[in-house]
């Protein structure tokens, strides 16, 4: 018996994954300033990137980081930034201008305690509605959140295709725990990976409006600066040739359209994860390493004569409210453990509407979910 690893497997850490996934699915260019418990990512791609013919660049905050990698995908490249929730916070105001101008991006966010400076080292998933609302508006937004390195990995590939299938800024919601440990993960064949592009326009240079839409996904072609097409970008509203507008239908148009390409976009959107749920009674819904200690907790539950299920979230934002509705219609009780004082389980009890009653399980102040804590929420009667 050979004792060989295949020539994909390799032990990887969960920011080292991201690094990995976005190489290989064409990130030349990254823009960003070291944070906590992030720094990683950044550290490894002022080495990678320059190996891979792409340019890194440390930024002097968070704020000229998301500026940068904004004007690196105007430039036709895939562009990544990483940070942790402070950066976060500074992002906000050009995460609206990429929404609104719809500009293809992927930021990493590694949650740690928090508000404010918090605690660096700790895990939290208190980020999660500053990710869907962080910024002010009716911005469209996806919002990934893994729960393993190999997720990282697989999340990152599809961070990338998604904001450039969908010209949308896509947020990868890790946190400190998925970050820094470390599994095995079987990467991909090179050839294997999906390589989405932006959808490209078909007019000459002359006839090019840069948010006309023709196709039904209703995502408009988009040029790059220095090809010879000319257009306008703003963070104002703008018609279809990208200049300012105040028309209120133009306007209502616009954001409304922003809106329907991701709800057309809704089965590409739904991530999920099962497990044990074909005759689930009692259901956990988590995400992020939550997620992890559910798992164990589901499978312990079920040694115990208790019919526990496990509904993963992989995307947070569009919320998967159709397939929590599916899970709400036949569980007797839904378990939500958040590392939060109660972010998600609001949408979880909306989606829900009344057909089982929700339980919210939360844990705050740095430490993990452990599997017993969750299996004596699911043994409570």
């Amino acid at each position: 018996m050979s004792l060989t690893a295949p020539p994909r497997r390799k032990l990887l850490q969960g920011n080292e994954a991201c690094v990995e996934a976005a190489l290989a699915v064409g990130c030349r260019f990254y823009a960003g300033y070291p944070i906590t418990p992030s720094s990683e990512i950044a550290e490894l791609m002022s080495r990678r990137l320059p190996q891979a013919g792409g340019i890194y660049i440390q930024m002097e905050d968070e704020i000229s980081s998301i500026a940068a990698i904004i004007g690196g995908s105007l430039s036709g490249a895939k562009p990544l930034t990483a940070t942790s929730g402070p950066g976060f916070s500074l992002m906000q105001e050009n995460l609206g201008y990429a929404a609104l101008a719809e500009i293809p991006l992927v930021i990493v966010n590694v949650q740690r305690v928090g508000p404010s400076t918090g605690m660096a080292t700790l895990p939290a998933q208190g980020d999660v509605m500053q990710a869907r609302w962080g910024t002010h508006g009716d911005h469209p937004v996806v919002v990934l959140s893994p729960s393993t390195v190999g997720e990282y990995y697989s999340l990152t590939v599809e961070a990338f295709n998604i904001a450039e299938e969908l010209r949308v800024p896509v947020v990868i919601l890790s946190d400190e725990v998925v970050a820094h440990m470390r599994e095995i993960v079987d990467l991909p064949d090179p050839d294997e990976i999906k390589l989405s592009r932006r959808p490209q326009p078909a007019v000459p240079p002359e006839q090019y409006k840069p948010y006309a839409t023709t196709s039904d996904n209703l995502v408009p072609p988009m040029a790059a600066f220095g090809d010879g097409y000319l257009f306008h970008v703003t963070g104002l509203y703008h018609g279809e040739d990208g200049f300012p507008t105040n028309d209120p239908k133009t306007a209502s148009q616009s954001i409304r359209r922003l809106h329907e390409k991701l709800d057309r976009a809704a089965d590409r959107l739904m991530l999920t994860d099962e497990l044990l749920m074909d005759d689930a009674d009692v259901v956990v819904i988590a995400y992020g390493s939550s997620a992890r200690a559910a798992a164990s907790a589901v499978q312990s539950a079920r040694e115990q004569g208790v019919k526990a299920g496990l509904l993963k979230l992989k995307c947070l934002w569009p919320f998967p409210a159709a397939k929590v509705a599916e899970v709400a219609q036949r569980a007797h009780r839904i378990l939500v453990p958040e590392m939060n004082l109660g972010q998600l389980v609001g949408e979880v009890e909306r989606a829900a509407a009344g057909r089982a009653p929700v339980q919210l399980l939360t844990k705050v102040g740095g430490e993990l979910f452990v599997p017993e804590e969750i299996l004596k929420a699911l043994l409570e009667v």
